[in-house]
Order: C-alpha cells, then structure tokens, then sequence
C-alpha cells in the first residue's frame, strides 16, 4: 500500500493544494491521500492560524466526492507544535508495510536535517518535494530519500488569499466555491 502524507496549515486550503494531491495520486500511485492539518509549525511560531475546527471544515468541503483523499485531525487532537516524526511513526504503527511518502515545499527540503529526529523520519518516509512554477530541482540532504513532484505547480499560497479577503478581493478563483462561501459565511480572514 502506497500512502501519501500532506502535511500543512491549510489556512485556507485552494486550489493548488488539490492540484498538488491530484498531481502526487498520479505520479506516486497513492492508494490513499491524508490531508494533516497543523496545530502549530515550530518553523512558524508568530503564525496565529485560523480555529481548527474551521481549517477542518474547509478541508472536508474541498475534498467532498474525492474517496481517496481524506482528512486526519492527529495533529489537532495532540495540539502544541506539530511534528512530522509523531505523525509518520503513527502511520508507521497503523499502516506496517506501506510506503510513506511525505508531501513538502521544495522550500523546506534544504531544512529537513534540521527537523525533530531527523535520521529516524528519513528512514519511516520519502519524501516528495513540491515545486512552486519556475523553481529549480532540489537536492535533498542525506539522509533522505527524496523525489520532485512534476505536476501542476501553480503559484497561489494561502497567505495570498487571505491578504485578498482582507482586501476585498474575490478569491473564487484560487479556492473551491465552498471553501470561498465558507471563508465569506464567517468573515474568516478579515
């Protein structure tokens, strides 16, 4: 079994973010995809993100009717930072046998030497770097294992699109119509 881990805010979740999924599904062969929201990043800790019940609904709306994508609250349940380590190993334990492929910005491979038992999760995951349009390919550091994402980069981040609903911005565009109705319903962002 082949399962890939995508790890993030979602703070909201958009379009890329699926795109991302749909592009790893293909090119890994995944036979299922866990969207694992972050209670808090350690690399992030100015970073107040929206309530998580809310980055939760919004992740539920974006992937309804996709059976192979779903949604794990670990992180959450656990809350305080988030680490990668704590979160592989449990599938390491639930899923004996099955690949794990970790999902990650080619941005944040340079500092993967730099993450909580680093040496133990290079051994637990591979992990797939995902590229933003017009990045180069990354080396990633022993001792990981590590492949670059081909497909759909698209230039959007959530720090966008919550600085256009600050602004007034349509954000329909970057985000599935759920999501944009949710984030307007509870005047998320402003």
């Amino acid at each position: 079994m082949k399962l890939g881990l995508f790890g993030g805010s979602f703070d909201p979740v958009h379009l890329g973010h699926l795109l991302v999924a749909q592009a790893a599904r293909e090119e890994l062969a995944l036979d299922r995809l866990f969207f694992i929201p972050a209670a808090r990043s350690p690399f992030k800790p100015e970073c107040e993100p929206a309530p998580d019940a809310w980055r939760t609904a919004m992740l539920r709306l974006a992937l309804a009717g996709q059976p192979h994508c779903e949604v794990d609250e670990q992180e959450l349940r656990r809350g305080g930072e988030s680490f990668t380590i704590e979160t592989v190993r449990d599938y390491a334990r639930r899923f004996p046998g099955a690949e794990l492929f970790w999902l990650i910005g080619a941005d944040n491979v340079a500092t993967l030497n730099q993450w909580r038992e680093a040496g133990e999760l290079s051994r637990l995951a591979e992990f797939v770097a995902i590229p933003r349009p017009g990045e180069a390919e990354v080396t990633f550091p022993a001792p990981f294992r590590g492949r670059m994402l081909k497909g759909f980069p698209l230039g959007v981040s959530s720090s966008q699109i919550r600085a256009r609903v600050k602004a007034g911005l349509p954000i329909e565009p970057l985000v599935p119509s759920a999501v944009a109705g949710f984030i307007r319903n509870n005047q998320l962002y402003l």
